[in-house]
């Protein structure tokens, strides 16, 4: 038996990892000095990641145009090292360009490094890398439309990051961590590029071919469920290393994502075992995926293939990039393919992002659902509520501005409110004789207020044995006496409706 512990000592407490250290806000136009000796200027924040801030930057002696950007950690922070280490080896401008040149593309979505230095302030060392400067991130974008992308729009950013990860994956790495958020769109000319979309933050980035050799299959439970839980793969959720599988397995769930709006296993983040069983569930199951993801049955083709053969690869294997592309183009429907048709000026209405996938035949986000089905209760709640009855009170000396039509009289007058249907009768009044006028040959009409009551019919007594056979039957139809409209002159018509001074 082990040894009992001694009264008085405390049990040893775990430490967790320490955070990495956020730094203050360098004020603006502070200068750095990179490796290369230039010397750069710092403008606003921009953006703030989990371990540095983003500055607007200048090139002193160059454009005054904000075309840069800085990132900003203390050099004690490891993150910024290897993203660092990952843009010196394949971010370099001229590789970019003789990829692009020798696979015919318009342009590649990988950012190019521009150069790095360290910068002290005080008694603290900072890393510091310059980058290019890019618009909004995609996550924005996606939930500001309602958190679903157009068939078109999904296409395309699959097209486009099939070129960037086969691009990654022929230098040796893998970038694992693929999401909106690390999706911006291009920024040139003082303007953003809405159809040019880059893969940035390489902070979780591994290289998995070494000396022509890939990484082995290992499961470690110390790295299980690196990455973004929603979206991770089924092998870093097993703490194996990143692959092309995996970066393959990420970015179909953002295509479903964007499709859908919502995966299956977002109901339970917080339990990552929950989600890794589901994953590996569903990668048995394609079909029965999309079923759960689209339940109305109409659903783009595309995913469908695209997620079925990524769940037959094996960990090593190399994506057949030219297949996939291929299986993507057919949802482009012969527009340009380079034309990705983000939303960046997308209203936030439920309603129009509605009409637009209903017109395309693209089923409804549970979000529109919702709202629909709201709208629909709301219209019934509205036809159903049964309208209050009037009570048919009488009220006499009430002026009319018409005798011929007694019932559009509209007083401004505030009305009791026992008085809602007030029936009018005419009676003949003398018209006073005023000197030098002829006086009207009918006389001034006034109306008055009579208190007659609406007859009611009623339904028949049931037939007794008393009543002889053949007797007439009394009706019930209620009788209704018409009156002949009262001629009047035009001088006797009143104008100003209201309520009469006199009783009359």
């Amino acid at each position: 038996m082990p040894p009992k512990a001694k009264a008085g000592s405390a049990q040893k407490k775990t430490r967790a990892p320490k955070a990495h250290k956020l730094p203050d806000p360098f004020p603006k136009g502070e200068l750095l000095k990179d490796y290369g000796k230039k010397h750069w200027r710092l403008g606003e924040v921009i953006g703030q990641g989990g371990f540095g801030l983003i500055y607007l930057a200048t090139l002193v002696d160059g454009t005054k145009d904000e075309t840069y950007v800085v990132k900003i950690e203390p050099i004690a922070n490891g993150p910024l090292f290897c993203e660092l280490h990952v843009y010196q080896r394949v971010a370099k401008p001229e590789m970019v360009d003789e990829w692009c040149k020798a696979k015919k593309m318009k342009y590649l979505g990988v950012p190019k490094y521009i150069s790095s230095g360290t910068h002290t302030r005080g008694k603290e060392t900072f890393r510091f890398m310059v980058m290019e400067r890019f618009g909004t991130d995609v996550q924005k974008i996606f939930e500001k439309s309602g958190k679903t992308f157009s068939r078109h729009t999904v296409c395309a950013l699959a097209l486009r990051l099939l070129d960037t990860l086969e691009y990654l994956h022929n230098k040796g790495y893998a970038h694992a961590d693929i999401k909106a958020a690390n999706l911006l769109t291009g920024f040139s000319h003082g303007k953003e590029q809405p159809n040019q979309v880059y893969l940035v933050d390489f902070g979780l980035a591994y290289k998995f071919y070494c000396d022509g050799v890939h990484k082995e299959y290992k499961e470690d439970p110390k790295r299980c469920h690196d990455g973004t839980v929603e979206f991770t793969s089924t092998d870093a959720h097993k703490g194996v290393a990143a692959s092309r599988r995996g970066d393959m397995e990420i970015l179909g769930f953002c295509l479903l994502q964007w499709l859908c709006s919502r995966l299956p296993w977002e109901n339970n983040l917080e339990n990552k075992d929950y989600v890794r069983d589901s994953k590996i569930k569903y990668m048995k199951d394609i079909p029965g995926l999309i079923k759960t993801c689209f339940p109305s049955g109409s659903h783009p083709d595309e995913i469908t293939k695209y997620l079925t053969y990524v769940s037959k690869m094996k960990y090593e294997d190399v994506p057949d990039y030219n297949k996939l592309r291929s299986i993507f183009r057919g949802g482009i429907s012969g527009k340009d393919e380079w034309k990705i048709d983000l939303p960046l000026s997308v209203a936030s209405s439920s309603k129009k992002t509605a009409q637009k996938r209903k017109s395309a035949g693209e089923p409804f986000s549970p979000v529109e659902k919702k709202v629909k089905s709201a709208a629909r209760v709301t219209k019934k709640e509205k036809e159903s509520t049964p309208k209050p009855k009037a009570d048919k009170k009488t009220v006499k000396n009430i002026k009319s501005p018409s005798a011929s039509t007694p019932r559009q009289i509209k007083s401004p007058v505030n009305t009791p409110k026992h008085i809602t249907s007030p029936r009018a009768t005419v009676s003949k009044v003398a018209t006073p004789k005023i000197p030098g006028k002829p006086a009207s040959r009918h006389g001034t009409p006034k109306l008055t207020l009579a208190g007659r009551k609406r007859s009611r019919s009623r339904s028949p007594a049931p037939a007794s044995s008393n009543v002889k056979k053949g007797s007439p039957k009394k009706s019930t139809k209620r009788r209704v006496k018409r009156r002949k409209a009262v001629q009047t002159s035009d001088a006797s018509m009143q104008t100003s409706p209201g309520f009469s001074s006199g009783s009359g």
